[in-house]
């Protein structure tokens, strides 16, 4: 019952059980009738097309057969070879060969010398061949050919019907060659080759495979596996069984092999895929129907579940609970589980919340006070002295100066002032079209006129380049960036590194622009000061955190705070050599908001 009690496990088991009996029958029962009718199909197959090799084999030996005696037979040439007279009979053995498209023509004299030869094969007929046509009868031998394999008819020249007078020999070759291979293989839809003393000559399948097909030479038929495939086959032998004519004798022992692929042929398979994708599909409709009248049994509790928890994640309130309806003994396991689980994280997420905007809260106020207390602490202690400064008997020169202080620190006080307010306070954005590129050069040039450090170099490409922004808000946070730079190249002269500094051919302070590709543009502010470490990274963009003594915390949180008002993106990468800062701005920012 504890097995049968979970959701997940009935609807698993259902539509398992079912599915698997479903498709298993089908696939035994398709699958074994589908192999058998293959088998049977492709011995079937390998025996029409043995047939038809054969055929073909048969007819082109007995046609060129014909055509060698119909040659012997001809008037002008048995008159021309009665000479034994190479030069006249060379002449007509190339017009016979053009006529009748064999590789080769060869013409022996009485003694068996060649007269006369013709073609593209380098070969011969043998001297057992020769011997064999002078003395009256007809012979048919295979050679092995640079190609293949030729095939050589041979036959008596004579004259006279009583006493026939032997003037010579006629040969005929036809090469058996990858050309001839591929026309049995179109006529049979098999592959092909020709075998001579047990070695491939040449076939419609890679070389590479010609040993392994050799394998097969002298049987009947079996299997093998040449490369990636396999293949059934079946030799026969190259010299007919009967022939029309006179008696042909073999001169070597050669052999066709057909092949046939079972891969290829049992592409009907597609039949087996159809029934299979029916019964796969048939058996997911019942399980379906099954898990649906099983699941039916916890659609209540779930939908509970699922509406507590769409209402918290629209209202946000995490004081809502989940309560499932019915005796316990027949609620579902896992909806019961989910249930309390939800209800336990709602309660801690809120416990958390509470507890995390207590502590933000005391910490920001924390630092907040520090802040404020150091800064506005040093300006008194100044206003203070020059105050004092203006006794009665203080010179103008002392006076001057107690003024002139009063009035600088006064300046600090109300900036410190200023950073609070813009930090705390949503000032609104103005948005309008400018040149960012003046834009730029503007902030780069501010920067650089503030206290000491390096100047700011520009990289600003293409020039004229338009976006629509709000202009002082993105000049205030580039001036803010740009500072926090120029003050990490002064820290790290002042810890005796300036050399290093000013060894480098790139600026100490860089302000670059291009547009990013897509409409919008990207800024990037590198430096090669001090850099900051590691354990401060998490920390840059917090409020009041700062490493200077001098420093508020608020200018990188300021200038983040701008960039993302605008609807653009800030990174930040640091290392000893140097900071680098991206930002990524849209050509046309969202609707106007304001910073916070």
């Amino acid at each position: 019952m504890t097995l049968l009690s979970s959701l997940t496990n009935r609807i698993f088991l259902a539509s398992a059980m079912l599915a698997i009996a479903t498709t298993g029958v089908a696939i035994y029962v398709v699958g074994t009738r589908v192999t058998r009718e293959a088998d049977v199909e492709l011995q079937r197959g390998l025996t029409d097309a043995g047939s038809l090799v054969a055929q073909q084999q048969r007819t082109l030996v007995t046609n060129y057969a014909l055509f060698a005696r119909l040659l012997a037979d001809l008037p002008k040439l048995k008159s021309a070879v009665s000479t034994q007279d190479p030069i006249t009979v060379q002449p007509i053995a190339v017009e016979y060969l053009q006529n009748i498209g064999a590789d080769l023509l060869v013409i022996t004299g009485r003694t068996g010398a060649v007269l006369a030869r013709s073609g593209e094969s380098a070969l011969d007929p043998s001297a057992a061949t020769v011997r064999r046509a002078l003395s009256g009868q007809e012979a048919l031998e295979f050679r092995p050919d640079p190609a293949g394999i030729l095939q050589i008819i041979t036959v008596p020249i004579s004259i006279g019907l009583a006493e026939p007078d032997l003037l010579g020999t006629l040969s005929l070759g036809i090469r058996l060659d990858e050309q001839r291979a591929t026309q049995f293989k179109r006529g049979t839809h098999s592959e092909i080759a020709f075998v001579l003393d047990g070695r491939v000559r040449a076939a419609t399948l890679p070389p590479s495979t010609w040993p392994v097909l050799a394998t097969l030479a002298g049987g009947s038929t079996g299997s093998l596996t040449a490369g990636t495939a396999e293949y059934v086959g079946v030799s026969l032998p190259l010299r007919p069984s009967s022939d029309p004519g006179p008696a042909l004798t073999a001169g070597a022992d050669a052999a066709a092999l057909v092949l046939q692929s079972p891969t290829e042929r049992l592409r009907f398979l597609r039949t087996v895929n159809t029934a299979l994708a029916v019964a796969a599909f048939a058996a997911v409709l019942l399980a379906t129907v099954l898990s649906y009248g099983v699941a039916r049994t916890v659609t209540r509790p779930l939908g509970t579940i699922t509406d507590t928890m769409r209402e918290v994640a629209t209202t946000g309130d995490l004081t809502r609970k989940i309560t499932l309806r019915g005796p316990a003994p027949f609620q579902d396991e896992d909806a019961r589980l989910l249930a309390n689980t939800f209800n336990t994280l709602t309660d801690s997420i809120a416990r958390f919340q509470r507890e995390a905007t207590q502590k933000d809260r005391l910490l920001s106020l924390g630092r907040l006070s520090t802040v404020i207390a150091h800064e506005v602490r040093n300006p008194l202690m100044i206003i203070k002295a020059a105050l004092r400064s203006l006794r009665p008997e203080a010179s103008p020169d002392e006076t001057r100066e107690a003024v002139h202080d009063i009035d600088e620190e006064v300046v600090r006080l109300n900036r410190i002032v200023n950073d609070v307010l813009d930090f705390a306070r949503p000032p609104v954005l103005a948005f309008e079209s400018t040149d960012l590129t003046r834009l730029c050069q503007d902030a780069a040039d501010a920067a650089s006129r503030v206290g000491d450090g390096p100047s700011v170099a520009t990289d600003l490409a293409p020039p004229g380049l338009m976006i629509t922004t709000d202009v002082e808000r993105l000049r205030t946070a580039l001036v803010n960036i740009l500072a926090n730079a120029r003050q990490a190249v002064l820290a790290r002269e002042a810890g005796g590194d300036a050399k290093a500094v000013a060894a480098t051919e790139y600026p100490a302070v860089q302000l670059s622009l291009r547009p990013n590709g897509g409409g919008g543009v990207f800024l990037r502010i590198a430096d090669r000061g001090v850099g900051i470490r590691p354990e401060d990274l998490p920390q840059v963009f917090d409020p009041y955190f700062t490493t200077r003594r001098t420093g508020t915390g608020l200018g990188l949180p300021i200038a983040r705070n701008i960039i993302d008002a605008l609807g653009g993106t800030l990174a930040l990468q640091s290392s000893p050599a140097g900071t680098i800062i991206e930002i990524e701005l849209p050509a046309r920012p969202p609707a106007p908001t304001t910073v916070s």
